[in-house]
């Protein structure tokens, strides 16, 4: 059996934890309901026996590892009714060598409609399986998956989220600094709860994953609580692989959300409208607090942001929400958040 990468059985516990439906991880995480039950009950029994009970490798595979779906598909079965033998003309995917014979081509039509619907390649596969006695492999329905997704772009939902559930992180240039003569651009991370739109703003020099860790951190205490999901981009110091389907987190990051209790969920790559609200949060950070802006230090440009922070961004009224950022924050998402760990 291909167990499931730690970061996902991580994140299965994680969202379990925090009431979320085995409809809903499933959906979010893009693997079917009874692969997550099993990995639920795995957990409950870890809990209740020493030493911890691993999941097991003798159990029938569903399917080669899941893979981590981006905030913003939904899931569907996929119609149609292919044909489940293989017939030996059996065409190649789009865009792939000639005389290449590829498994998918007669099931071309029901792995369009679950992109359309917005499966991932792996709850594809498994449909096709269950429903359809495919006999090719999972990596033919993902290079299948990948032509055919590049032609047409998946569909997404607009991201709006309860409180508490959802913050939304990315880096983007930050404004000169002028030291000694030498001017340098830092790197901003913008971190910004969806459901009230409360941000915080942090420059680094570099993009490292432990920068990255680090100003995950402040914004947490910064809002005095965890939110249940971060969605990213597929930034470098996160991300450890880039894939459309299946990105691999850094394990430095995979021991911070274990120890904040909370999940990493990657958008699409080269899809920046799936991560929706963050893209505008780094933009309102240039264009509103660091516009014509230049520092004498790294760190009188990081004094000069949570001024503006608690000044600017966290007074004005958001165009969405209709509520000032700060005073929907402290009455309706603050309230929502889950504890800070006891060690920080």
């Amino acid at each position: 059996m291909n167990q499931l990468k730690m970061d996902i059985q991580q994140a299965i516990s994680t969202l379990s934890r925090g009431g979320r439906s085995q409809r809903w991880i499933a959906r979010e995480l893009g693997i079917d309901r009874e692969t997550v039950a099993r990995y639920r009950r795995l957990a409950h029994q870890a809990q209740e026996s020493k030493p911890a009970i691993s999941p097991p490798g003798s159990e029938p595979a569903r399917g080669p590892n899941p893979a981590i779906v981006p905030a913003g598909s939904e899931v569907a079965n996929p119609p149609g009714n292919p044909p489940a033998e293989l017939p030996k003309s059996a065409i190649s995917p789009p865009g792939s060598k000639p005389g290449r014979v590829s498994h998918c081509g007669p099931f071309e039509d029901c792995i369009k409609a679950g992109l359309e619907a917005g499966l991932s390649a792996q709850r594809i596969y498994q449909d096709l399986v269950s429903e359809h006695k495919f006999a090719g492999s999972y990596d033919s329905v993902k290079r299948f998956v990948r032509q055919l997704a590049a032609a047409h772009p998946l569909p997404f939902r607009r991201l709006e989220s309860e409180p508490g559930q959802e913050a939304q992180v990315d880096f983007g240039q930050g404004a000169w600094v002028v030291q000694d003569g030498q001017r340098r651009r830092p790197h901003v991370l913008r971190v910004v709860l969806s459901h009230s739109r409360k941000g915080y703003t942090e420059v680094f020099w570099r993009q490292t994953t432990e920068n990255f860790v680090r100003g995950l951190e402040n914004a947490l205490r910064h809002f005095g609580g965890v939110v249940r999901t971060l969605v990213i981009d597929n930034l470098r110091a996160a991300v450890k692989k880039v894939d459309w389907f299946e990105p691999e987190l850094n394990p430095k990051v995979v021991s911070f959300c274990e120890h904040y209790g909370t999940v990493i969920l990657p958008t699409k790559p080269a899809m920046p409208r799936h991560k929706g609200k963050v893209e505008a949060g780094v933009k309102y950070v240039q264009d509103n607090g660091l516009a014509g802006k230049q520092f004498a230090s790294l760190g009188a440009q990081n004094v000069y942001l949570a001024h503006w922070e608690q000044t600017v961004a966290d007074t004005r009224i958001h165009g969405t929400t209709r509520q000032q950022v700060s005073a929907h924050f402290l009455s309706v998402e603050k309230p929502k958040l889950l504890p800070l760990p006891a060690s920080l």
